[in-house]
């Protein structure tokens, strides 16, 4: 799937001599966040509905608020992945493309880009969900796949989903048929296992034990 193909030209961009009147305007008729200010084909900057709504003087021309521009773009072909990161830095709903030259070439929806990642292999093949976490020093992408591979897995994808006091998450998407395998030598190796929407034999053969001791120590 091409992500280009998702570029839009919908919603007309505006310059710096429209009025706030109609870039006002241009929130009531579209549910975003931002619009794109764009001269003899440059991208200039976008304002965001925060800063344009609260604003009286609707002939006002933009020109009298670029101080108010923000600035961000995604190139023509940048992945998925940095399209919502783009999105989440940004907290937007619209990201304007440009082509290598820096030509405006429209923009991209952030609910279009969101159904491409949910029709993406990674999320639509079967498959379990892994949340692993080790200390900083000791995590290795090439070893957790080393991991998965090793006990006859396939690893679809992987991302560190949290960093916190030396630690980190990561959250994987493995097929195996034998997940109890992989999850034993993460511990091996010192992972922690968070959360698998798989049972774990290791965890049921230690409430086993537990139960029967529990149960020997009550005769």
């Amino acid at each position: 799937m091409n992500i280009t193909d998702y570029i839009l030209k919908e919603i007309k961009y505006l310059t710096l001599e429209s009025t706030v009147e109609r870039a006002q305007k241009l929130f009531h008729e579209y549910p975003i966040t931002h619009f794109n200010v764009v001269e003899n084909g440059v991208l200039l900057g976008l304002f965001s509905e925060s800063d344009i709504q609260p604003l009286e003087n609707k002939a006002a021309l933009l020109s009298e608020y670029s101080h108010l521009l923000t600035y961000f773009y995604a190139e023509e072909k940048t992945n998925v992945l940095v399209l919502l990161q783009i999105f989440a830095d940004n907290d937007a709903t619209v990201i304007p493309v440009l082509d290598h030259t820096k030509k405006y070439l429209g923009y991209y929806d952030l609910c279009d880009v969101l159904d491409v990642f949910a029709s993406s292999p990674f999320m639509t093949e079967e498959s379990e969900t892994m949340l692993v976490e080790t200390v900083e020093n000791n995590f290795s992408m090439s070893r957790i796949s080393q991991i998965v591979e090793a006990n006859g897995g396939k690893l679809l994808g992987a991302y560190i989903s949290e960093k916190k006091t030396g630690n980190v998450q990561v959250t994987l998407k493995i097929v195996s048929q034998e997940i109890s395998e992989i999850i034993q030598t993460f511990r091996r190796y010192e992972y922690i296992i968070l959360s698998s929407n798989e049972n774990d034999s290791y965890l049921d053969d230690l409430k086993d034990r537990s139960q029967y001791l529990q149960k020997y120590l009550n005769i």
